[in-house]
This record gives C-alpha cells, sequence and structure tokens, in this order.
C-alpha cells in the first residue's frame, strides 16, 4: 500500500517557521493585515471568507472583510480594489470568486496590486513565475510542492506528469516542478493515448475536476500521486484519483481530504507574510 502523504501534518510542520517570520515582522514594528473582498450572495464565498478570516486571526494576522452586494458595479468594486492596493494599511488582498454577474473577473485580477496579490491571479505573477523571478503565486500549486518538500520527494530528473492546464493549478504547478529540475508533461482534454502517458509518470498531478478520473491501470507501480480535486459525489467528498484503487500501486499518494487542501490555507498565510516582508523592505 502507498505512503499518504498527509497534508495536515504538512501544514502543522510549516506552521512554526511562519509564526518564526512573523515574529521577525513584528520585531520592525510590521504588523501585516489582510482584506477579503467579498461581493455578491455566494454562501461558498461567504463561508471561505469567514474560514480565511479566522485562519488568519489564528496566526495574530490581522483580516477585515468588506462586503458588497450583488448589485454592486463595477466601478464600485474597481474603486475599492484600487483602494486596497493603494493603501499601506493592508497587506495583501484576497478576493472571493465568484464575482457577481455583469463584473469581469479579469479586469477586477488587474487592479489587485502584484505584491497584494495573496492568491497570485495577476498577470505580473504569472510573468514572474513563467520567468523563475519571486512572486506569490497561487495557492494550491504552492501546496502540491509543500507536500513534495515536506516529504523529501526528489524531483531532480524525474518525470512528472501533470492532468490539467488550467491558470490556477495546472500550468503553474507544471513551471513549478520545472524549476525543481522534474521533466513535465502536460495532458488535458486533448491529449491522446492518455494512460498511455501518465503510465510513465514518477510524480502524477491530477487537478482535472472529475471524480475518479484517474484509475489504477493509468498509475506506473511506486509513482508519487498528488491528487488536487475536490469533488462531490453522494454526500461525500473525492478527488479525482480513486483513491482506493490507485493506493494499491502508488509508492505515495494524498488522500481527499486531508491533503492539497489542508496546505492551501496555509499558503495562503505564507504569502501574506512574504507580501509583508517585501513591502517592508520597500
Amino acid at each position: 500500500m502507498a505512503v499518504i502523504l498527509d497534508g495536515k501534518e504538512t501544514a502543522e510542520h510549516l506552521k512554526g517557521v511562519l509564526k518564526e517570520r512573523l515574529e521577525a515582522l513584528r520585531a520592525k514594528d510590521y504588523e501585516p493585515v489582510l482584506a477579503i473582498i467579498l461581493a455578491g450572495s455566494s454562501k461558498p464565498s461567504a463561508m471561505y471568507a469567514s474560514f480565511m478570516q479566522k485562519v488568519a486571526k489564528g496566526y495574530g494576522i490581522g483580516a477585515e472583510i468588506f462586503r458588497k452586494g450583488d448589485d454592486v458595479t463595477e466601478e464600485e468594486l474597481g474603486k475599492l480594489i484600487t483602494d486596497l492596493s493603494n493603501d499601506r494599511k493592508y497587506t495583501g488582498i484576497l478576493m472571493m470568486m465568484p464575482l457577481p454577474k455583469g463584473i469581469s473577473e479579469e479586469k477586477m485580477i488587474a487592479l489587485i496590486h502584484p505584491d497584494k496579490d495573496v492568491d497570485g491571479l495577476t498577470d505580473t505573477n504569472a510573468g514572474r513565475l513563467s520567468c523563475g523571478k519571486a512572486g506569490l503565486f497561487g495557492c494550491t500549486p504552492r501546496a502540491v510542492m509543500a507536500i513534495l518538500d515536506d516529504y523529501h520527494i526528489d524531483m531532480d530528473g524525474k518525470k512528472a506528469v501533470v492532468i490539467g492546464r488550467s491558470n490556477v493549478i495546472g500550468k503553474p504547478v507544471s513551471l513549478m516542478l520545472l524549476k525543481k529540475n522534474a521533466t513535465v508533461t502536460i495532458c488535458h482534454s486533448h491529449t491522446k493515448n492518455l494512460a498511455e502517458i501518465t503510465r510513465q509518470a514518477d510524480i502524477l498531478v491530477a487537478a482535472v475536476g472529475h471524480a475518479n478520473c484517474v484509475t489504477k491501470d493509468m498509475v506506473k507501480p511506486g509513482a508519487i500521486v498528488i491528487d488536487v480535486g475536490i469533488n462531490r459525489v453522494e454526500g461525500k467528498t473525492v478527488g479525482d484519483v480513486d483513491y482506493e484503487g490507485v493506493s494499491e500501486i502508488a509508492g505515495a499518494i494524498t488522500p481527499v481530504p486531508g491533503g492539497v487542501g489542508s496546505v492551501t490555507t496555509t499558503m495562503v498565510i505564507e504569502n501574506i507574510i512574504a507580501a509583508g516582508e517585501k513591502q517592508l523592505a520597500q
């Protein structure tokens, strides 16, 4: 059976390091504050906003939620984002999505200052990642890398296959693996002979959004399998990987829940701290 890559343990290991970095900021009289933008009436967004506020406060980080109704205009929301970007009080900005109908997410993301973009959504941070420069990058792909690092999984020269090419997960995690000297293949809905490709992977990352679409026959014996998917099936939360089947053949695997998602919120905190460190240095 595969080794379970426990995201909760990774998050716990990271906590101590993050608290040390926070203390270093406070020693220089800098108190980080997170601005959470909640526009519209999405219940999942409201729940996540409250959850992130609670997580931030658990680290002693200030967190304020800025609420706007479904009737908010693009101009009003844009002004809020611009004001928060320009206000030195706020270290980072986290915008809940989806936004209300009629508001362009692309336009609103573009208004977030890249050095406050704790979700790593702006084109500037995507460009920094592509060029191998420092920046604030997506929290889910960084959570994938944090788990691999925490379990001392060597990526140098390994064949990595990423299923999914989204701007939020697939592309950034591919670039992060490439930076670790993995040889990376990106697969997607138009890929032919998918199983033939995935069976070559030493490290397989599934980020598709379809329940149990990665099966045992698609995995190389001993491979490291990272499941990024979160799907609801018959009232249960499951990943993109058939956990029971794949765990019989994989060398190590992340569970769902309790895997990548458990580290993602920790990466939001890390991005807030990194944003504070950069702003303090300017």
